[in-house]
């Protein structure tokens, strides 16, 4: 059963359509998964076994009387444990909600089941979604299932490695300063951040709402792109909901030949581990080889606009926990406390000349984005570094030494995490897609006409916990 757990999702849909796959059988086979790795690996906080398989049984039913939902049915899924699922813990990683168990779904989570899905549990995560690492002292560090004594990279940490080995086909994940993304370059999968808007965010414990983003966590970048079809709709109860419809072209590209492809040098690709580098320069050659243009481009104001982004991210996460902190101050681990205090000390002024900066930085950014069609960057700067070995202090910092992720989030533009290459001790890494505001159907087709020529994909097999 282990080779089915690494099929697509497309592929299992097929199946199942064709009643040549048991729900039933699937889902057992993935919680079976989950028991026998979850200790090692920690990516999930909490597996409803009784749940997901009476769940099963329901969709096995209608699968048998030619019922089906959409095109996740009967499809097992992990949920990042900061979305509702009602009746179910929501954490957000932390011991202060560890007993909260939300009265109804959240949006996309309601989507995900309306399709098909089956929730088969809520994934580890840094707590509060506020850090790179996903090392949480409550719950156990999610560990890289490339080499366990490194991290899986946060926030999503706990949503990607179950993606990697094989305990869920496709995962929801947030996106604040590349929480999805990161994970992804990490762990060796694929991570969407649609633009801010395009996926609703209603039932998510916030950490920045002006940044805050949903998006799936795959294996394949098709298996991203049917799930944002799932989830990509308005959302009368997030105000931040786009109304702009979304339809995916699903013309599958031979090439890239008319793609003009925008590299900017300057901060994306500064500090790259020397390992790293490589890799991403036979990235690039391989776009230009599908027939991509690729040009060097310069965006104007990056370090102001990476001061508003701080100013405005930690502004913003002290406001929502400033209640919680009066009452629970203790309970919170020592590296989110620290971000918290900074984000206490940012006055009113500061933070509406950050959102001034931000607005103008956006367009400036647009600006310079007339006629290309992508951005290429790389998505990890570094490698993953072993767990514990950095200090409270220090993490505030580690997402702009780990990956250059948040300039995107402050931005709200799409990007696509897809893995370019191994190093020599067979550790994954990243480079990143971004268009320009609700390209996504373009962003997928790019990058999936990369990835079939590439076949990262078919290297998780030689990660240890995708055999075992």
């Amino acid at each position: 059963m282990t080779d089915v757990l690494f099929k697509d999702i497309g592929a299992v849909h097929n199946d199942i359509c064709a009643k040549r796959l048991s729900p039933i059988e699937l889902t057992d086979a993935v919680l079976k998964r989950i028991g026998r790795l979850n200790p090692i690996l920690h990516a999930f906080i909490h597996v409803d076994h009784e749940k997901a398989h009476q769940r099963a049984v329901q969709l096995e039913r209608e699968q048998m009387s030619g019922t089906i939902r959409g095109p996740l049915h009967g499809v097992p899924i992990a949920v990042k444990d900061i979305i509702h699922v009602k009746g179910a813990p929501t954490t957000a990683g932390s011991m202060i909600l560890k007993d909260w168990r939300p009265g109804e779904d959240a949006t996309v989570v309601r989507r995900l089941e309306e399709a098909g899905a089956i929730i088969v549990g809520k994934a580890n995560l840094h707590e509060f979604a506020m850090g790179a690492t996903s090392e949480n002292p409550h719950y156990g560090a999610v560990r890289n299932p490339w080499d366990i004594s490194k991290i899986a990279g946060g926030s999503s940490g706990g949503s990607a490695v179950a993606v990697a080995t094989g305990m869920s086909f496709g995962a929801l994940g947030t996106d604040t300063a590349g929480s999805v993304r990161l994970p992804s370059a990490l762990c060796g999968t694929v991570g969407l951040k649609p633009t801010y808007g395009r996926v609703s965010r209603h039932g998510c414990l916030p950490f920045s709402w002006s940044f805050d983003h949903i998006g799936p966590m795959t294996r394949t970048v098709r298996d991203a792109a049917i799930m944002l079809d799932v989830l990509a709709r308005h959302d009368p109860l997030d105000e931040a909901s786009s109304s702009l419809p979304y339809k995916r072209d699903t013309t599958i590209l031979r090439d890239l030949t008319g793609i003009t492809i925008g590299v900017c040098q300057e901060h994306f690709f500064e500090d790259v581990d020397n390992e790293l580098t490589p890799l991403l320069d036979e990235a690039l050659l391989t776009l230009e080889k599908l027939g991509a243009t690729c040009t060097n481009l310069h965006i104007p104001g990056i370090e102001e606009a990476l001061w508003a982004q701080r100013m405005i991210a930690q502004a913003e996460a002290y406001s929502f926990h400033e209640p919680l902190l009066n009452d629970f101050g203790h309970q919170y681990s020592p590296d989110v406390a620290f971000r918290l205090e900074f984000g206490r000390q940012i006055s009113a002024t500061d933070y509406l000349k950050a959102q001034r900066i931000r607005r103008s930085f956006i367009q400036r950014t647009l600006d310079v984005m007339k006629g290309i069609d992508v951005l290429v960057t790389p998505m990890n700067h570094n490698k993953a570094f072993p767990i514990g070995s950095v200090t409270p202090k220090e993490s505030i910092a580690n997402m702009f030494k780990l990956a250059k992720a948040p300039l995107v989030s402050l931005l709200g533009f799409p990007a696509l995490a897809l893995p370019c290459g191994y190093t020599g001790e067979n550790m994954p890494a990243g480079m990143q897609l971004v268009g320009k505001p609700f390209t996504e159907s373009l962003l997928l087709q790019v990058g999936d006409c990369y990835e079939r020529f590439a076949g990262w994909p078919e290297r998780l097999v030689q990660c240890k916990y995708t055999t075992n």
